[in-house]
């Protein structure tokens, strides 16, 4: 049985994740490749790197990635210091809100921010002031970013504090140390890992990144990685070799990220489900509790109600030059999403329904995966573990050139190509370190005798992965399961790249109500679908917090 379960997990991982890879790599040493030759190989090089575009393609990606990183740094690592040390009011709120902007799609966001910012937007028409100018520039892209990235840090910050606890720096201080000389010399340098992979997952976050530099680079006058792999997809003539040759660099670089971030912070992971943790001895604020909450105020302005408001808003004026007049509001672009008329409820329809697959066949994979990893310490083990969590390295518009290369060929006798099949292959790749990650943690809690006890008294192995092994770990599964659900409904680079022609989903229809002027039906779309989101998210926050009970 072992063997065969291992065959078929290995054959999934190679159809989900390394040979979409391969063919990127093969394509890119191979310019040719995708018509059945091996010649000219590696003569795509020269011609990438004499591409004027590519220099300031690099050194863009790594400024607003380095920038995204550092602001990151500056907002949660306070934020996340507070929350750890000390006992603050609504302390398990604040933590549900920061969540909010982390599970708002980045070009939503964008997008709202747009709205919000530009030339006679919403704080021009309320104040007077126009920052168009500071939007559309590279620090407004990193600021669109970083106030959407910025709770890996905190909640890095904050766990690892609240982890390890204070009773360290209460013994410095015991012996003549400052509060300030306990916090600078003991309890920072034991949440550094956890600070330092927090830093690195938000560069890789930031450079994978689509929607804000395609909503904002173009009247920045700046041009990401992402947004070159897909202009060589989307632009005639399709250049086939320089999206495979720029998306491998691009992999190249998020990976050696992502590594650095596993190196730092050992097999631990900020989202992943922990043990039990020791007693949490928070500070009393005191009289400045309300200096301490100020900036978790300013923070859930930025972060939560300003982009939303103008999402929200968008959706509810009937036309964006009548402004902001009681007059001016109306439902009917939330009532068009119903008319059957319109696409949004194909769309939707579309969008559930892939999320379902997704949601259930990383869920199935995942649980295998990690069931069987947490048995050994092979060799075939570590490579499965390895592949399952490779995809978190790999950008989206990465894995959808690599099914593109795997997949638009004649040799198949049968492909997902042009279909459904593709997107649902593409979410459960991209989204496959879910359940691989939640899983795993949850079977490390697990005593390891469980198992060989059930079969000691008579079960075969299937009946104790059956009724002892799932029922222990289902609530971190279910919530793995719900929030590649909720990811999956609005992912858009893939989708973008890979849906069949005439499909739509929520994100390229929101998208595409962007490009066609029709911001009202897109925004009142995107309300819709992030409230679904945020209901996905507390159900998964409930399950994880009653798993710890």
């Amino acid at each position: 049985m072992s063997r065969a379960l291992n065959g078929l997990i290995l054959l999934a991982l190679l159809l989900l994740v390394a040979l979409p890879l391969l063919f990127i790599v093969l394509q890119a040493l191979f310019p040719h490749f995708s018509a059945g030759s091996w010649r000219d190989a590696f003569s795509t090089l020269p011609t990438l790197l004499n591409d004027p575009q590519l220099l300031s393609m690099g050194l863009g990606t790594l400024k607003i990635g380095g920038g995204v990183a550092l602001c990151s740094l500056l907002l949660g690592l306070p934020l996340g210091a507070v929350r750890g040390l000390f006992r603050l009011p609504g302390a398990a709120l604040w933590d549900l809100l920061f969540l909010i902007p982390f599970l708002t799609p980045p070009y939503i966001a964008a997008l709202s921010w747009t709205l919000a910012l530009q030339r006679n937007g919403y704080i021009e028409q309320l104040t007077g002031i126009n920052f168009a100018s500071l939007l559309f520039s590279s620090s407004g892209m990193v600021l669109v970013m970083t106030l959407n990235i910025f709770p890996v840090v905190y909640f890095a910050v904050s766990r690892s504090l609240m982890a390890s606890g204070q009773r360290l720096a209460w013994v410095a201080r015991v012996h003549g140390a400052s509060a300030w000389r306990g916090f600078w010399h003991i309890t920072l340098p034991l949440t550094l890992p956890a600070l330092a992979g927090g830093v690195l997952l938000a560069f890789t976050l930031a450079i994978e990144e689509y929607g804000v530099p395609a909503a904002l680079g173009a009247q920045a006058k700046l041009t990401l990685m992402t947004v070159g792999i897909e202009t060589k997809l989307a632009d005639w003539p399709i250049d086939l070799p320089g999206a495979a040759l720029l998306s491998l660099m691009l992999s190249v670089v998020a990976l050696a990220a992502w590594l650095l971030q596993r190196k730092l912070t050992g097999s631990s992971d900020v989202t992943a489900v922990s043990g039990k943790p020791v007693t949490q001895e928070l500070t009393h604020a005191g009289r400045w509790q309300i200096v301490l909450l100020l900036p978790f105020v300013l923070t859930l302005l930025l972060t939560v109600v300003l982009p939303l408001g103008a999402m929200a808003l968008s959706g509810l004026l009937n036309t964006l030059s009548g402004g902001l007049q009681l007059n001016n509001l109306t439902l009917r672009h939330f009532g068009a999403l119903f008319s059957q008329q319109g696409d949004a409820l194909a769309a939707f329809s579309t969008s559930i329904g892939l999320a379902l697959g997704a949601a259930l066949l990383t869920g199935a994979l995942g649980f295998l995966i990690a069931w069987r990893v947490s048995e050994g310490k092979t060799r075939l083990l570590a490579m499965m573990d390895g592949l399952a969590l490779l995809p978190a390295a790999m950008p989206g518009v990465v894995v959808g050139v690599g099914l593109i290369l795997l997949w638009n060929r004649g040799f198949w006798p049968v492909s997902p190509y042009n279909t459904l099949g593709i997107l649902l292959l593409s979410y459960s790749c991209l989204l496959l370190p879910w359940p691989v990650r939640y899983v795993s943690s949850a079977l490390r809690q697990l005593a390891p005798t469980l198992e060989p006890a059930a079969r000691v008294h008579g079960a075969s192995r299937l009946q104790a992965l059956r009724l002892i092994v799932l029922p222990l770990v289902a609530p971190s599964l279910l919530a793995a399961m719900m929030m590649v659900f909720a990811v999956a409904s609005r992912e858009l680079v893939t989708s973008l790249l890979l849906a069949p022609a005439g499909t739509q989903t929520v994100a390229i229809f929101i998208w595409r109500q962007f490009e066609q002027g029709s911001v009202g039906q897109g925004m009142a779309m995107a309300t819709l679908t992030l409230l679904a989101s945020l209901s996905l998210m507390l159900a998964a926050t409930a399950l994880m917090q009653r798993q710890r009970r």
